[in-house]
């Protein structure tokens, strides 16, 4: 059985819920696949989450799947490569590799996704916030710890109740076609 860390991240600034911590528990009221999956809630902070993933990542998961909500965004995005910058430029980790990227079959993910009608794509850049470092950071980690966990990144739109309530009327995704989206990507990256 797959061993998973299946991460979200809680509300921030404006937004008084998190798409991707509400597409983590609408899985697991459902989820009855092939994997066993542990899941978390990070704070938006970066030397809380830090330190909260690299105790995590100690129980040596086969697959860390890291979920964050991206306004504006109107399609799933799985995040292949992770950089070693914070927002400001500055690295978030002195002497070690300028990035890395997922040895995961992201394209294989995309395809099933698109097949079944949940528009996705393959990113090459998670952004310079907590998504990215959570990515990094989590690559680093296993790398220098030599596990055997492999780790991506997937961005998600906001929930429609989460569009209605905003003044700027950003795209959505329902949070079952999400969910559904995020089973279909565990049950690929578990083959």
């Amino acid at each position: 059985m797959t061993r998973v860390l299946l991460t979200a991240f809680e509300p921030y600034e404006r937004w008084t819920e998190n798409s991707s911590w509400l597409a983590l528990i609408e899985l697991t009221q459902w989820y009855d696949g092939h994997a066993d999956l542990t899941t978390r809630r990070y704070p938006v902070d970066l030397a809380l989450m830090s330190g909260q993933l690299k105790k995590d990542l100690q129980d040596d998961y086969d697959l860390a799947i890291h979920l964050g909500q991206a306004p504006g965004i109107p399609l799933i995005k799985l995040e292949s490569i992770g950089l070693n910058v914070r927002g400001d430029g500055t690295p978030l980790l002195k002497d070690a590799p300028a990035a890395y990227q997922s040895s995961l079959p992201l394209e294989r993910c995309r395809d099933r996704l698109i097949e079944s009608g949940i528009p996705c794509e393959v990113s090459h850049h998670a952004g310079t916030y907590l998504c990215n470092a959570a990515l990094y950071l989590s690559q680093h980690f296993s790398h220098s710890f030599a596990m055997k966990t492999r780790s991506v990144f997937i961005h998600l739109p906001l929930s429609p109740a989460q569009a209605a309530r905003d003044s700027d009327r950003l795209p959505s995704m329902s949070t079952p076609m999400v969910s559904a989206a995020l089973a279909m990507i565990v049950e690929t990256l578990s083959e």
